[in-house]
């Protein structure tokens, strides 16, 4: 990975789930319920954190590929129902990420989010969190083309009008470390979500994180 002047950093792009967002057993049970409900193999625990920060159809096509497109379509509407039925709740953030966005925010860096979630989805748990107005800018799957590809980060670079080289990219999966090495984004990878972190570090991310707060120290 070629070297990378981090004093150009103008944005920072953060996945949600299993990020920012200790939410990886709530989309687990909730996708293994959904599966129940139309007589569907249930996936596993680990079987579902391997789909974790795609868009839905994407993550529901990959967990059962033999399902007809009907099939599919009733397990997404089951799924979603069942996320909302818990969702009135907002998953916690993980340990430091309230402070650490708050003090990242205070150090004049543009914060974005670029998720796997629908539009509702992340609007439903910023308007409960109270930060609907804290990120400035954010794309998600149902508005966009799902992780790995790298549209959604394209369209915030256009929206801020910098180039990749002055943005990073946080996130807990492949698909995030790919999207970003897709367009020679930097990128830092979090070891404490959905895919382990010696996958992440095949992506060449500036660095692996135990801790959220540490990405401070990873931006000097």
């Amino acid at each position: 990975m070629r070297e990378f002047d981090s004093s150009k950093f103008k944005l920072l792009i953060f996945d949600w789930d299993g990020t920012l967002s200790d939410s990886v057993a709530r989309i687990a049970s909730s996708m293994q319920r959904a599966a129940s409900d139309h007589q569907l193999q249930v996936p596993s625990y680990d079987e579902v954190k391997e789909i974790i920060g795609l868009g839905l159809t994407e993550a529901a096509t990959r967990l059962f590929p033999g399902a007809k497109r009907d099939q599919l379509f009733a397990l997404q509407t089951s799924y979603s129902q069942h996320f909302r039925s818990e969702d009135g709740s907002p998953c916690p953030f993980f340990p430091g990420v309230e402070e650490t966005l708050q003090h990242l925010k205070e150090q004049g860096y543009h914060l974005a989010v670029a998720t796997g979630k629908s539009r509702a989805g992340l609007d439903r748990v910023l308007t409960s969190l109270d930060m609907k107005s804290f990120f400035d800018s954010s794309r998600c799957a149902d508005e966009t083309i799902s992780k790995p590809h790298p549209l959604m980060l394209e369209q915030l670079l256009e929206e801020f009008d910098l180039n990749p080289d002055q943005a990073v990219m946080v996130g807990d999966t492949e698909f995030d470390m790919e999207m970003a090495a897709t367009i020679n984004m930097p990128r830092i990878a979090v070891s404490y979500g959905a895919h382990h972190v010696d996958r992440l570090r095949a992506f060449e991310p500036l660095a692996c994180l135990d801790l959220f707060a540490d990405i401070k120290n990873s931006l000097l």
